[in-house]
């Protein structure tokens, strides 16, 4: 695997990493990482669990940090200044997130103006600080969704995201895990993976 680190323009310092195949890629998965001010951040297990099953599969992943924290609006904005980027070079994008990631990723996802080929959620909690609600946002998000949650999982409000994914007919997947997906590094691979990979 190939890796760069890039900088992603805009407004807020957002620093990224860039995962490749060797040889290159025609389409690049952007990845959200769960919330910052819980030591979250690109190089968050699941997001290189995801990040290592494409480039796999010969996609590319930028793994990305927020700039400093805002609410989650701020952050919305990276990620939509991440598939920006992304899309300037790649043929084909999709996006996926954990946690507040998850919800950063639907909220990006449902506003941006680049053509996304697959929308990927791991354990999205439903509404951020700012008011901003992931499971509202699915309404507006065009691309084929996925949305993974854990049965024990505790930790984020996951359960209006599934339920508007459901309503939506969008892919809803149950796992036996708890937030974090300890020891099952693995089964986020192979759940998420699959569906990025063949939609993108």
């Amino acid at each position: 695997m190939d890796q760069e680190t890039v900088l992603v323009p805009g407004a807020r310092d957002v620093e990224a990493t860039l995962d490749s195949p060797p040889g290159g890629a025609s389409a690049c998965v952007v990845t959200c990482p769960p919330h910052p001010q819980h030591r979250g951040h690109r190089g968050d297990a699941r997001l290189e669990a995801v990040s290592e099953y494409l480039v796999g599969e010969g996609l590319a992943c930028l793994r990305f940090d927020y700039g400093d924290w805002d609410e989650g609006r701020g952050e919305r904005e990276d990620a939509r200044n991440a598939l920006r980027w992304a899309d300037d070079r790649y043929g084909t994008v999709g996006v996926f997130g954990f946690s507040f990631g998850g919800s950063i990723a639907a909220l990006a996802a449902a506003t941006t103006e680049v053509e996304l080929c697959a929308v990927s959620l791991l354990a999205p909690a439903a509404e951020l600080p700012a008011g901003l609600n992931a499971a509202d946002a699915l309404a507006d998000v065009t691309a084929p969704v996925q949305v993974v949650y854990a049965t024990r999982d505790d930790t984020a409000d996951w359960q209006p995201v599934v339920d508007a994914a459901r309503e939506l007919d969008c892919e809803v997947v149950e796992r036996d895990s708890d937030h974090f997906f300890v020891g099952k590094l693995d089964t986020v691979a192979e759940t998420v993976g699959p569906f990025l990979g063949d939609a993108c």
